[in-house]
């Protein structure tokens, strides 16, 4: 793993980038956001087409690129995968992007329980799989940072979206504690929570998506983060202190509140 010294300071400067969930949305910027000469990238999705744009448009700013078209539904299969991309290419920076969005639809009364399977094996079990076996390898190399891309729908029990504020509250708490246990041994831990991005997966909610960011922005924002080695970057800061009002807000007004957000999307595009 290299450092880059700009300004006399140090910045960190990944040889190898894994960025699960490439082939869209923030993976993508991330991984536009890295490319360059003398870097590798190991980019995952499940849209083999998509992938393989991004994949094009890394290798145009010099990058070397080997794409994976896998689903993380299959955690034991993802742990292999990343296993064998490793062992060609050492990671530094594992950027663990992808997920998916769902929420109750229409009139319907409640999700459905193959929904809710599903979001809890991409957004926290596979994820939280693929960290470990990332800190594995970083430990044992003495350095590295690992990315868990959460959101701001964690820090709320909302009721049109359990399977999906249930999996990112999840991923929160996993990201916590993996940074805690792996502090003293030089590998950073950063959870990304972001609000509204321009997305496909923001486009599909009909809500209103207030302080809505741009994917470039916030994978530059997601890059900051990375080098300042912070443990939670919160995006845009007014859902910090929506957090915290709804730490110290009495639980029956919360659950009065959060009863009355309607929220609803369009289905998920066949994949």
């Amino acid at each position: 793993m290299a450092k880059a010294y700009r300004n006399g300071e140090t910045r960190f400067d990944p040889t190898t980038v894994l960025v699960t969930g490439a082939s869209s949305g923030i993976g993508a910027e991330v991984a536009r956001f890295y490319a360059r000469a003398d870097r590798t990238l190991i980019l995952w999705g499940r849209d083999a087409q998509r992938l393989e744009q991004v994949a094009r448009d890394c290798r145009a700013l010099g990058a070397g690129v080997r794409t994976q078209v896998l689903d993380l539904r299959d955690g034991g299969a993802a742990i292999a995968a990343f296993r064998a991309d490793d062992d060609r290419h050492p990671v530094d920076l594992l950027v663990l992007a992808a997920g998916l969005g769902d929420m109750r639809q229409g009139t319907a009364r409640t999700e459905h329980a193959e929904t809710v399977l599903e979001l809890g094996l991409v957004n926290y079990a596979t994820p939280s799989a693929l960290a470990t076996a990332g800190a594995e390898r970083m430990v044992a190399r003495g350095g590295g940072h690992i990315v868990l891309l959460g959101s701001v729908a964690a820090f709320h029990a909302l009721p049109f979206a359990p399977a999906y504020s249930g999996s990112k509250a999840g991923l929160m708490r996993f990201a916590e504690a993996l940074r805690n246990g792996l502090s003293e041994y030089g590998v950073g831990v950063t959870l990304v929570s972001p609000g509204f991005v321009d997305t496909p997966m923001s486009r599909r909610v009909s809500s209103a998506k207030p302080f809505l960011q741009t994917a470039p922005a916030a994978a530059r924002l997601i890059a900051r983060s990375i080098e300042e080695n912070r443990a939670h970057l919160v995006f845009p800061r007014l859902f910090s202190m929506l957090r915290l009002l709804d730490i110290v807000m009495p639980r029956p007004i919360r659950d009065v509140i959060l009863r009355r957000l309607k929220a609803d999307q369009a289905p998920r595009p066949a994949s």
